[in-house]
């Protein structure tokens, strides 16, 4: 069995030469660095036999309206449990805080977390947000979406999801992968109509 420890891709995809003049820009510059990472045999998790077909992942809409600012209550004194995953594997993660947000009208909220591994790493301000919404199984992923975040500045209690950033796990393309499963807590009762869409594999060949 291949393990995905921890799904880390939006720390390489933040970087770009060229920085983007415009928030449309800033999303297509991570959908690209995305693509390109699916089209690297060496990076790539994809089976063999999609990556022969690859082209193109399937993204919802650049919607600002999805980039949202949020208020995060802090959980300092929250304890380190194991987040189930799709196979056997339970890694260690820790409450970071509950992001507060309005989208669309509604009222959300979010649970937010850090790998206890990753926090035994010197200068890591890595946040994990893995989330499940209305569109999964129907045009999103059935397991839900990951976000990749940053701890705020100062540890200060605003920080921006940005859900045309969100992507599937490994899983959503080969199961030979293990990622973790979004708490219930973690369950938006809206449609996410933003970031990356489920893996139709009709639409790739």
């Amino acid at each position: 069995m291949k393990f995905l420890t921890v799904t880390l891709i939006v720390l390489t995809l933040l970087s770009c030469s060229t920085p983007p003049k415009t928030y449309q820009e800033s999303i297509q510059q991570f959908q690209y660095k995305l693509n390109t990472q699916f089209a690297d045999r060496n990076e790539s998790p994809l089976t063999n036999e999609d990556f022969k077909t690859f082209k193109s992942l399937d993204f919802f809409n650049i919607d600002e309206n999805y980039k949202v600012n949020a208020s995060i209550t802090h959980t300092p004194n929250a304890p380190i449990f194991e987040m189930p995953t799709t196979t056997e594997r339970a890694p260690l993660y820790k409450k970071y805080g509950i992001a507060k947000f309005e989208l669309n009208g509604t009222t959300l909220e979010l649970s937010i977390y850090q790998n206890h591994d990753l926090n035994l790493t010197p200068n890591n301000n890595y946040l994990f947000l893995p989330f499940n919404d209305k569109t999964n199984s129907t045009s999103s992923y059935s397991g839900g979406r990951y976000i990749d975040l940053e701890i705020p500045k100062n540890n200060n209690n605003k920080i921006i999801i940005d859900f045309n950033k969100s992507y599937n796990p490994y899983c959503a393309y080969n199961h030979k992968f293990s990622c973790p499963i979004p708490p219930s807590e973690n369950i938006l009762p809206i449609e996410i109509l933003a970031g990356v869409k489920d893996f139709h594999k009709p639409q790739n060949k």
